[in-house]
C-alpha cells in the first residue's frame, strides 16, 4: 500500500469529508489542521482490502480500508478517533450509499425484530464547546480527591494501536503463566496513555505509578467526564419507531454496528 505521505492524486471520484475535529486538535503544519480531509470512493482495490481474510482476522481490515480510500496525504495515526469515526461513516456512504438496512427489536414490546433503513447522511456530529480544544491537544484538570492537575490528551489511532499492543502483552502473559479468569487492566492501561502530565511532571514512570497506586475510583470518574465533556465525534443514534400499531414507541437509539454495514452482502 502507498505510503500516506506520498500519495498521488486518485484515479477515482472523490469527495471532501468535514472532520468532527474540526482540524481544531492539529498542529498548524499537520494537513489535518484544514479539518478536513479528501476520501475517494470504493474501487476494486478497497473491496479486495474487505474481503482479506488475513485482515478481518488481524482485526485492521478497517484501518486498512480507511488508508485507502483517504487521498490527502496525511499521516493516518495522526487522527484522532473521534475523526475516525467521521470517516467510518463517510466511507460507508461512499463505499455503498447512505442506507443503512438493520432489523431492530423495539425495546418496549415483544413485536419480532423489524426492517429499518437508517439514513447514514442524518448523521450529525456531537454538540461540543470547540472553544476548548487546541492545536496541542492538551487539557487540564484539577481531580478534587487527591488535588492534582491532570494534563491529559484525547487519543489518536497511534494511541490506539500502542494501547492494543499492551493489552494484547498482558494476554500473552497470562496465557504463558496459565493464570484463569485473568482480568486484563484496560481501563488503567488507557489512562496511562491518556494522561501526559501530572502537576506539570511528564514522566512517564511517575504516570504510570500515579495510575496504579494512588488514582482513587472518584477522581478516575472526573477525569473520564472531563474527557467526554470536551471530546468532538460523530452522534452515532437515530430516533427509532415501533411499527406496531399498539406501541408506537418511538425513542433515541444507538446505530448497530453490525456485519453488513461495511458487508451489505452479508445480508441482514
Amino acid at each position: 500500500m502507498q505510503d500516506d505521505a506520498t500519495k498521488t492524486k486518485s484515479l477515482y471520484p472523490t469527495e471532501e469529508v468535514d472532520l468532527a475535529t474540526k482540524g481544531l486538535c492539529y498542529k498548524k503544519d499537520n494537513p489535518l489542521s484544514s479539518g478536513k480531509i479528501e476520501m475517494q470512493y470504493l474501487s476494486a482495490k478497497e473491496e479486495d482490502i474487505l474481503t482479506n481474510q488475513n485482515f478481518i482476522k488481524k482485526g485492521i481490515v478497517l484501518d486498512k480500508l480507511f488508508q485507502s480510500m483517504i487521498v490527502s496525504p496525511i499521516n493516518y495515526d495522526d487522527l484522532l478517533i473521534a475523526d475516525k469515526d467521521k470517516i467510518m461513516v463517510a466511507a460507508r456512504i461512499l463505499s455503498y450509499g447512505s442506507d443503512y438496512d438493520v432489523k431492530v427489536k423495539c425495546p418496549n414490546c415483544d413485536n419480532p425484530p423489524q426492517p429499518t433503513t437508517i439514513k447514514l447522511s442524518e448523521v450529525n456530529d456531537k454538540e461540543i464547546n470547540f472553544d476548548l480544544l487546541n492545536e496541542n491537544n492538551e487539557y487540564e484538570v484539577k481531580l478534587p480527591i487527591c488535588k492534582k492537575t491532570i494534563t491529559f490528551k484525547l487519543l489518536t489511532i497511534g494511541d490506539e494501536k500502542k494501547i492494543a499492543d499492551e493489552l494484547n502483552m498482558h494476554k500473552a502473559i497470562a496465557e504463558k503463566t496459565n493464570i484463569k479468569n485473568i482480568q486484563v487492566p484496560e481501563l488503567s492501561t488507557r489512562l496511562k496513555h491518556v494522561i501526559v502530565a501530572i502537576n506539570g511532571n511528564r514522566d512517564t514512570d511517575a504516570i504510570r505509578k500515579f495510575v496504579d497506586g494512588e488514582l482513587l475510583a472518584a477522581d478516575s470518574r472526573i477525569l473520564r467526564q472531563k474527557i467526554k465533556e470536551i471530546s468532538p465525534g460523530v452522534d452515532l443514534t437515530y430516533t427509532f419507531k415501533c411499527d406496531n400499531e399498539e406501541c408506537g414507541h418511538i425513542t433515541n437509539m444507538a446505530i448497530p454496528m453490525e456485519v453488513n454495514f461495511f458487508w451489505p452482502d452479508a445480508g441482514i
